[in-house]
């Protein structure tokens, strides 16, 4: 019997609502002698996410950009003071807005629609990053990284909270994790919506968390926080930022520094790029940006399978060999 295409085997997998066989989880990540690529120099410095129609949308220096499908750059939103992006169904851009510690929509006709800026009376810390399931449930991330003066949120002993929360398509917004994580950045969740990954970055604390965990997504879509498993930890050096997957369920995650910055990240060798990890958490690729900080990554191109790094405010490319994982898909 003749061996299936690579195709069959992505397509089975989404089907099956199954982690990859073993074989799967070890295709070759990048293309063959693909190399990073530098595209720009300025306006990425955080939360990429690609529009198959308009191209590809980076927040920085204050602002939205978009770089278009020819590769011209603008400035899509001025003044956004946004942190992670993503698209919704109906392409509309959701943002976590930091600078405004709020949870926002772009309309089509550009107005915000405010979709969370508090919880239980409190304002927000600063929303970083944000994903959506399924079911249209918005899952966010609020960290506080800088001086912590204006930390509003507490648990019920009056201990900072920086926890991560969701979203109902009616508006309710629940807690879902206080404690369980250090400072929460990055999220992604499995292909089939059954686990969620939590980058762990206390980077300006020494001794602070650097891992990458992961749980269990329950039907309502809370969390199972006795599931909580460490997939990996990278120690000293600056930890993990966005998170990407492909659609073999690979992490794509962004992390490390190429220089130290002492006290609080320390690195022996270049530790900065991208790191490409197995559902559970086994390495299978690093692949070095040479730029600090690496913050975060998108799949995008017709054929989703360039992906897009932002670096200390750059912007790079490199040619993967698996198809990313893009709301376009689902």
């Amino acid at each position: 019997m003749p061996a299936l295409p690579l195709r069959s085997f992505l397509y089975l997998a989404l089907a099956s609502g199954t982690f990859l066989l073993q074989a799967e989880n070890d295709a070759m990540v990048l293309e063959a002698g693909a190399r990073p690529v530098l595209l720009q120099e300025t306006g990425a410095g955080e939360g990429p996410v690609w529009d198959g129609a308009r191209g590809l949308f980076t927040s920085g220096d204050g602002d939205i950009h978009r770089r278009d499908l020819s590769g011209t750059g603008s400035v899509h939103r001025r003044g956004a003071g946004t942190n992670g992006l993503l698209l919704d169904r109906e392409g509309r851009l959701v943002m976590c807005q930091n600078v405004a510690r709020r949870v926002v929509r772009e309309e089509k006709d550009g107005t915000l629609v405010v979709l969370a800026d508090s919880y239980d009376g409190k304002h927000f810390n600063q929303p970083n990053d944000l994903i959506m399931d399924a079911r249209g449930r918005i899952y966010f991330t609020d960290p506080c990284y800088g001086p912590r003066d204006r930390i509003e949120m507490r648990d019920a002993d009056g201990r900072e909270v920086e926890g991560l929360y969701r979203i109902d398509p009616d508006g309710t917004v629940t807690r879902l994790i206080t404690h369980e994580v250090d400072r929460p950045n990055g999220l992604a969740l499995s292909p089939d919506g059954r686990f969620l990954f939590v980058a762990d970055n206390n980077n300006n604390t020494v001794g602070g968390a650097r891992k990458l965990w992961r749980f269990a997504v329950l039907e309502d879509g809370s969390l199972d926080l006795a599931s909580r498993t460490l997939l990996h930890d990278w120690g000293t050096t600056r930890g993990p930022d966005g998170i990407k997957l492909d659609v073999l369920g690979r992490l794509y995650v962004a992390a490390g520094v190429n220089q130290s910055k002492p006290p609080y990240e320390m690195a022996d060798q270049p530790t900065a790029g991208i790191y490409v990890f197995t559902p559970e958490g086994r390495l299978l690729e690093f692949i070095p940006i040479p730029r600090d900080e690496t913050t975060n990554c998108a799949f995008g191109g017709p054929d989703f399978k360039t992906l897009f790094v932002t670096a200390g405010g750059s912007l790079w490319s490199v040619r993967v060999h698996v198809p990313g994982l893009v709301s376009q898909q689902r």
